[in-house]
Order: structure tokens, then C-alpha cells, then sequence
């Protein structure tokens, strides 16, 4: 399994050191024999052309939190790391020509920022602003200068400074996309809708305009929206913004996690902007990055460390250089009371003295594959040539200077063996099960776990919530492949008399948004994914005949080809696979059957709204009785593909078509456990189709564990994706699996016909440190965390989940280098190894523990699991790591001894 070298690993205990040089060592750069000749991450973007008029700052308009446009001015950094908007008032003057009132005209279409000029391009904010909106008022008439809602772009990779500027760093984007498909976009449509046209004159801000808009889409959830003014290039703002984000991506990796966190902190700290780090501001790099050093100690600090380094009294004044500061991290990091865990396994694997009797510096790439990947890491098929790559990519990793860099090719040190082990290539989570595997999606659909979401619409609550079109697209992008659409007859069109169908939260307050702007969105992202596996739209179809027309009418309009129209030979013969699919639509609803149309349908609503009305009483909100049926149109059935039927005996339901498929709420999945009927639910789900959802008494959105349904083979464990609970996680790290694609092969034991005990598995595992953990929510502002670590197995076992929990003590005042030790080895028994999903979560201590917060986390399938002294790559609420969380990750130790094989 781990040969003799890995109990001694897991029995090692922490404490001092006896070393004295472990404590307060630093090495000057300037006696470093080996000196690493640095690429600079800094200057990683300097090659992309960018043109000059981005410098100086482009005209454009922002939409706030209201929906409101907003004359900003969109400006790039010198070093191309930061996005900023500055505030660019316009100026209205009085002009008896324009036929309007008083004769109020409109100025400035190529006015500078004025008071504001000063500020200069691309200056990071220093945390939030206290004001909502920053104004003035000067010349005959006015200047327009508002912030209005600024606030609400804030925080976690944007800020606001007091002047204003709002910035993104680079880092922090995900994704660039063109259009107006964000919820702040759909409230300034519906702004543009109500405002005159001596409204808009009066106040300068023109109609919007799709083909003058895109959204910034930063930390998974948070944008910002943009339309260009008049005569200002969209297309070239793109290209420059999508050429610079892709090459950081590259260039990032090419860096050590010391060197990315300060570059993307260092304009939160470089106050002056001067490129150096003074006094004051190093107190506050150390908080940036959640290390606590108490002020009286700042002075005493800096003072040291420049001395270290060798600098003079005129040098110490002008500040520390971004090289000299990634040093002091590294000191920061390796200088304390505690040993090292990764000093610990590293002597411990390779031996503390070399054969020349010295304390070893180096390890040689025989020895990392002989006494590290094979035995440790359990990594047998590696061979020789794989270690040389390895050792390539850590040659070229940008790292500090004070770090001990070795020149000859095939050795490494600690320093670069320490990056190896928190690098996403020794992720816990198993990078082959991560890849893409094009050749296991050629089975039927029913074969598959699919990525699901319920009332997709939805962005929280279920009865009062807003309904908003950016849910589908952030769902879409998250891997969601099965989203819900819930579609009620709306108004008409003023003009044409056309039926307008819409989607909302039926029976509720929950706002209402327009079914073909969904469809619309959805043909957004097939445009630029069009290798995407099939989506399912699942249709809660609640609308008259004549709506349900036009709903057909869109679908055929919007998606053309893309569009899936089942023939006779689909409906009667087995269900498709998702290569035969790929970049196609598939809807799920109702089919007629039958000239009278009398046959039971299968509603998620039925269910829903039945135990909504069983805890709700308020019948002016909750109206209505259970759902009768709807006669569905000739039009919308020719499309439809997945058919759902009401649930009477499985004998029937295995008798049917593979089209037909069942729909069964959260309460209804434990009754079908409790009743031992899980097995017949397995069976039923090798041919066909199935999916669960939330119970309707979630009002607040919360999910229930996916784990249930997937061990019965159900396809489809729809879940809120706008709320990142435990749940959702759970779903996030199953779904991590084939390249996020949103399909992923069921285990085989869930294709056998006679009922097998699950494979079981025993795991040890320990927390040994955290590495660069950011504030919660990514914040740049705030107090240092106390981080501790929680690990949860979410498991089932005889009909029933099995959820277990263990925590870590809290590390006080350090989230830069938190270090736990080997103090606990945490034991747990995984009874269904191909379903069951581990989840560590970092959590904030706090002084009273309701107040805790969680920072980040990560799920991990125990099928996907990898044994060794392994990174555990964390992610925000959103399932993202870029900015803050870019860097964060654990160092644990595991070991997994398998029970019955799995067939």
C-alpha cells in the first residue's frame, strides 16, 4: 500500500524544534549562491498591446444596483493587472435648439473626468466607501457626478476607494462576455422602458444598446456591466480584456503561491504608489494577507528585515521592492516557534543528512519517484520521465530569492518539493478523473449522474424572491446541464396582441421574467460553446394552448438546429447518448398521448405547492388548488422529448417508453427508502430517467444532499444553485469529475441487476497546514482569521444517509501559514465508496461559535480520492478560485485502505 515510509508519517508529532537554525534563519539574497534569475510576475502582461486611449480611459456607461446608467470612464493599469472605472460627470448646458422645456442640452460626449483628473489610471481603492454617492455641482447648470450603488460591485476582487474609483484586478475575472445578460442589465431594460423621452435628454444617458455591451463576470457571481459610448471600439475592449485575462492564466502558473498572493494584494498596500512597501504599509501587507503582527511591532520588523537584507538608512526610507517583499513572505512563512511539516516529511522521506554528512538541501529525481511517489503517493505507474517533467515545471516556478534554488535539472530542494506539494498537480482530487473523457459518453443518457438545477429563475427566496435571466447563464457556466423553467401565461403584446409567456415561482410573489429572454440567453452560451453536451430543459409548463404556441414558435426561432426534435425512432427506441447530443437542446415536460389527453402527467409543482400550502397559510400569497391538467399543444408536444408521467407501481414505470421519466420531490425520495423500494428505483434508472427535487417547504432555498438519490441511480439531483450551502458543495465536487462537462458515468455497481453491497473504505486522514487563506468572502478588508478546518463525509448506508463531522482547533491571528501539525488523525468508515463525497471546509473562529464563517472549501468524491501527503485546492461559495482564492489551499496527509472490491 504505502511501503514502511508512510506510518512513520502519519505518527509524527509537532513541537519545537531542537534545531536552532530553524528559528529566525533567513538567508540574504545578495549571499545566495545560487541566485534565481526571476521573469517577474509583475511584468507578465507588459507584451500585450493595448491601445493608448485605454490608458487615458474609455467613455462608457455602467449600470448600478438600481439599473441605472452611469457616465464612468473604464481605464486599464500601466502594468495591466487592474481595471478601473472612474467616475466622468456630464455636463448639461442650456440650448434653446433642442425642442425640449427649459432648453436643457447635453455636453461632454468627449469631456475628461475633471474633478477627478487627478486620480491617477488604474489606483487600487483602500476598502470600502462610507457614502452611497459622490457628487458635486459646478457650472452654469451642473455636473453630473453620481455613485449611485457603486457599493453593490464591492468587495471580494472589486473595491471603492474615496474618490470613487472602482477597480477589478485581473485575477479576479472569470469570464468576459458580450450582451446584456445579467440582472443588472434586465432592471435597466425595464428602466429604459419607463423612462420619457424628456427624461433621458434631461438627463444625458442614452437608450441601451446590446451591440454596445458586455459584462465583466468576477468571482462567480459578481459583474460588471458596461455599454460603451458613441464611437467607442466594443470589439477592441474585448479582444485587449479576453488577450490579457487568458495570458495571466498562463503566466500564473509559472509563479509560486507566495509571489500570486502579493502581486494581487500589492495595489491594496502600495498607498503611494510608489512600487515600494514603507513601514506602514508592510503592517498592513500583513494583515492583507492574514498574518497579525502587532503594530508596536511593526517598526521592529521592517527595521530587522531591511538590515537582514542589507539595506541602508536611505534604502530602508525608501521602501521595500516587490522582489524584496515576496522574501519577507517567505521569512514570514518559514521563521517561527513551529516545525515545518513539510521540513518534517521531507527529512523523513529523504533521509535529514545527504551522504556527505550534511543537512540536506536537495533531493535528487530517483529519489522523489523511489521513496515519494511510489511508496508515499501511491503512484506506481510513474516513471522517471514523469519526475523530470515534474522537476522542469518546478525549475521554472518563480519562487523567492531567499529560497535555496537548485540549477542542476535533476534535483530540486525544499523550497520547490513545498511547492510541488501544494501545487493543483498533488491535488487530493485525482487530475484523471478530472480530465474530460470523451470516450465514456457515448452510453444512453440514462447512464449518467447530470448536473441539475431547480427553479433555475430563482436568485433566493422561493416565495418573494426576484426571477432573473443571469441565473441561467451564471447555471450554465457553473456545469448545470438540466435547468428548470417554470412557464405561466403572461399579458399581451400592446401592439401585435401576441401572448407573452413568462417564468416565475407559480402561486407566489417571486417577480416574473420573459420565457423567450431565457431562450435567448441559452442561445448565447451554445453560440460560444457549441461543443457543450445536451442541455435539458426541464418545462414546468402551466400555460393555455395559445401560449404554449408561441413558447414553440421561440424555441424554434431562437435555437433552429440546435434544437433536439425527436422522430418516431427516438421515441420508441433507447434514450441517446450525450455524444450523439452534443450542442444540443432536449426539452423535458409533457407530451400528449392520446386524442383526449386524459392521461396522469408528473408536476414538480403538484408537490411543491402541496407542502408549500401545509406550513404556509396566507392564502392571499399561496393561492390555488393542486395543478389540473393542461391540454398541451399539438406544436410544443413535436418538440418535447422527455416525458413525464405520474408514479403508480414500478411495473408500469419499467413497462413504459425509455422517454417517459418520473420527477420525485425530496420527501418523496425518503419514502421510497424507507419503504425499501431503492433497489427497483436503481433498475428503473438503467433504462430511463428520473430526477429529485428540494421539498416546496424550502422556502429559503436550502437544498437537501444529493447522496440519496444519486445510490438509486437517479440522474437528475436538482438543486438552488443561488444557494451555496453544504448541499451544493457536495454537488460542486461530484460534478468536478470528466472535465465538468456536467455528465458523469455512474459507478457500475449502479448498472447491476441484482442488488450488490457497496464498496466500503476506511480513510485516516490529518491536516497538516493551510497556505495563503483569504479573508471570508474574499474581502480586503477586515480582522486576521482564526482558521480552522471542519471535514465532513457525506455517506448512505442500509437506506439512509450517513453524514459525519470532525473539526480541527482554530489557528489564532494567522490565515498566511496556519499550521496544524499532525496533532489529530481523523478516522472515518466510508460505507458506499462510488457515491460517498468528502468536504473540507476552512471556518473562520469567532467569539461566539453561530458567528463562525466559512472561507472556503472543497469536495471531493471518495472514487476520486488520492492517498499521499496531497494539496486540497479550495474554492469560494461559488465553486471559483480566482482572486483571493487563486492560491488557497491545505496540506493534508491520507491514507485509504479499500474494503470489498468494487466491481
Amino acid at each position: 500500500m504505502f511501503g514502511s515510509t508512510f506510518p512513520r508519517l502519519l505518527n509524527y508529532g509537532g513541537g519545537r524544534s531542537n534545531n536552532p537554525q530553524d528559528v529566525h534563519a533567513v538567508t540574504s539574497p545578495t549571499n545566495s549562491p545560487h541566485q534565481h534569475q526571476r521573469s517577474n510576475f509583475k511584468s507578465a502582461l507588459e507584451h500585450i498591446p493595448v491601445p493608448e486611449s485605454f490608458y487615458r480611459g474609455l467613455h462608457v456607461f455602467k449600470v448600478n444596483a438600481k439599473g441605472k446608467l452611469e457616465p464612468v470612464t473604464l481605464t486599464i493599469s500601466n502594468d495591466k493587472f487592474i481595471i478601473s472605472v472612474l467616475p466622468r460627470p456630464l455636463k448639461l448646458e442650456r440650448n434653446s435648439s433642442n425642442g425640449v422645456g427649459g432648453g436643457i442640452g447635453i455636453s461632454g460626449r468627449s469631456i475628461s473626468s475633471s474633478s477627478n483628473s487627478l486620480i491617477r489610471p488604474g489606483i487600487l481603492s483602500r476598502g470600502r466607501s462610507n457614502n452611497n454617492s459622490v457628487g458635486s455641482t459646478t457650472g452654469s447648470i451642473g455636473t453630473l457626478n453620481s455613485i449611485d450603488g457603486m457599493e453593490s460591485i464591492t468587495g471580494g476582487g472589486l473595491a471603492l476607494n474615496i474618490n470613487g474609483t472602482a477597480t477589478i484586478d485581473i485575477g479576479s475575472i472569470d469570464r468576459i462576455q458580450s450582451g446584456q445578460n445579467t440582472l443588472l442589465f434586465e432592471k435597466a431594460r425595464q428602466r429604459d422602458k419607463k423612462q420619457t423621452m424628456a427624461q433621458r435628454t434631461l438627463s444625458g444617458i442614452p437608450l441601451l444598446e446590446e451591440s454596445r455591451s458586455f459584462s465583466l463576470i468576477f468571482r462567480g457571481a459578481k459583474t460588471l456591466d458596461i455599454m460603451v459610448d458613441e464611437g467607442v471600439d466594443r470589439e477592441m475592449i474585448l479582444y485587449v480584456l479576453n488577450s490579457i485575462v487568458t495570458e495571466y492564466g498562463r503566466a500564473k502558473t509559472k509563479v509560486g503561491n507566495e509571489v500570486l498572493l502579493l502581486r494581487y494584494i500589492w495595489n491594496d498596500v502600495d498607498r503611494d504608489d510608489s512600487n515600494t512597501i514603507n513601514e506602514k504599509e508592510m503592517g498592513e501587507m500583513l494583515n492583507r494577507i492574514n498574518f497579525q503582527v502587532e503594530k508596536k511591532n511593526h517598526s521592529a520588523v521592517y527595521q530587522t528585515f531591511a538590515k537582514t537584507l542589507g539595506l541602508s538608512k536611505e534604502q530602508r526610507k525608501a521602501g521595500l521592492t516587490f522582489d524584496q517583499c515576496v522574501t519577507l513572505l517567505h521569512k514570514t512563512k518559514r521563521d517561527s516557534w513551529q516545525v515545518k511539516p513539510v521540513k518534517q516529511l521531507f527529512y523523513d522521506i529523504f533521509g535529514q543528512y545527504m551522504n556527505n554528512n550534511k543537512v540536506r538541501k536537495k533531493v535528487s529525481a530517483e529519489s522523489f519517484l523511489n521513496r515519494f511517489l511510489q511508496p508515499v503517493q501511491g503512484e506506481e505507474g510513474r516513471t522517471i520521465d514523469d519526475v523530470m517533467k515534474i522537476f522542469s515545471g518546478l525549475h521554472e516556478l518563480e519562487l523567492a530569492d531567499v529560497a535555496n534554488h537548485i540549477t542542476q535539472p535533476n534535483y530540486i530542494s525544499l523550497e520547490q518539493f513545498e511547492a510541488y506539494l501544494l501545487s493543483r498537480g498533488n491535488d487530493i482530487f485525482n487530475p484523471e478523473r478530472e480530465k474530460m473523457n470523451k470516450s465514456c459518453m457515448t452510453k444512453p443518457l440514462s447512464e449518467y449522474w447530470i448536473n441539475s438545477s431547480h427553479n433555475t429563475y430563482l436568485t433566493g427566496h422561493q416565495l418573494t424572491g426576484l426571477s432573473s435571466v443571469e441565473m441561467y447563464s451564471k447555471a450554465l457556466y457553473r456545469g448545470c446541464r438540466c435547468i428548470e423553467l417554470d412557464i405561466w401565461d403572461g399579458g399581451r403584446d400592446e401592439l401585435t396582441g401576441s401572448p407573452i409567456p413568462v417564468v416565475y415561482h407559480g402561486h407566489t410573489m417571486t417577480s416574473k421574467i420573459l420565457f423567450e429572454d431565457i431562450i435567448k440567453a441559452i442561445q448565447v452560451f451554445l453560440m460560444l460553446h457549441p461543443k457543450t453536451y445536451p442541455l435539458i430543459l426541464s418545462l414546468e409548463n402551466h400555460c393555455s394552448v395559445p401560449f404554449q404556441q408561441i413558447m414553440a414558435s421561440q424555441l424554434k426561432s431562437i435555437l433552429g438546429d440546435q434544437l433536439f426534435v425527436p422522430d418516431e425512432s427516438a421515441l420508441k427506441g433507447p434514450l441517446p447518448s450525450p455524444l450523439h447530443l452534443r450542442g444540443k437542446v432536449l426539452l423535458k415536460g409533457r407530451r400528449t398521448v392520446g386524442a383526449n389527453d386524459d392521461y396522469e402527467y408528473d408536476s414538480d409543482a403538484d408537490d411543491e405547492l402541496t407542502e408549500l400550502q401545509s406550513v404556509w397559510t396566507d392564502k392571499t400569497t399561496v393561492t390555488g388548488k393542486t395543478h389540473k391538467s393542461v391540454k398541451i399543444a399539438p406544436e410544443l408536444t413535436k418538440l418535447t422529448f422527455l416525458h413525464g408521467t405520474k408514479f403508480h407501481t414500478w411495473e408500469e414505470s419499467m413497462s413504459s417508453l425509455p422517454h417517459h421519466m418520473h420527477s420525485f420531490s425530496e420527501s418523496r425520495v425518503m419514502t421510497l427508502f424507507k419503504r425499501n423500494q431503492q433497489q427497483k428505483w436503481v433498475i428503473y434508472n438503467q433504462t430511463h430517467m428520473s430526477r429529485a427535487f428540494p421539498s416546496g417547504t424550502r422556502i429559503d432555498s436550502s437544498n437537501f444532499s444529493p447522496i440519496l438519490a444519486w445510490s438509486a441511480g437517479c440522474q437528475m439531483a436538482a438543486l438552488n444553485i443561488q444557494t451555496p450551502d453544504e448541499a451544493l458543495f457536495v454537488n460542486g465536487g461530484r460534478f468536478r469529475e470528466n472535465g465538468g462537462v456536467g455528465y458523469v458515468l455512474k459507478p457500475s455497481i449502479l448498472m447491476m441487476k441484482e442488488e450488490i453491497e457497496p464498496r466500503s473504505t476506511h480513510l485516516k486522514v490529518k491536516i497538516l497546514s493551510g497556505s495563503c487563506l483569504p479573508k471570508p468572502k474574499g474581502l480586503s478588508f477586515g480582522e486576521c482569521i482564526n482558521p480552522y478546518v471542519k471535514i465532513t463525509l457525506f455517506d448512505c448506508h442500509d437506506g439512509k444517509e450517513v453524514y459525519s463531522s470532525q473539526a480541527t482547533k482554530a489557528v489564532f491571528n494567522n490565515g498566511f501559514s496556519p499550521i496544524w501539525n499532525f496533532e489529530d488523525t481523523f478516522h472515518l468508515d466510508v460505507k458506499n465508496s462510488s457515491v460517498a463525497v468528502m468536504q473540507f471546509t476552512v471556518w473562520n473562529k469567532n467569539s461566539l461559535p453561530k458567528d463562525d464563517e466559512v472561507i472556503a472549501s472543497a469536495s471531493v468524491p471518495i472514487s476520486c480520492m488520492r492517498q499521499g501527503i496531497r494539496s486540497v485546492q479550495l474554492f469560494d461559495e461559488n465553486m471559483t478560485r480566482s482572486g483571493a482564492f487563486d492560491f488557497a489551499s491545505l496540506l493534508v496527509l491520507v491514507t485509504i485502505e479499500h474494503g470489498q472490491a468494487e466491481i
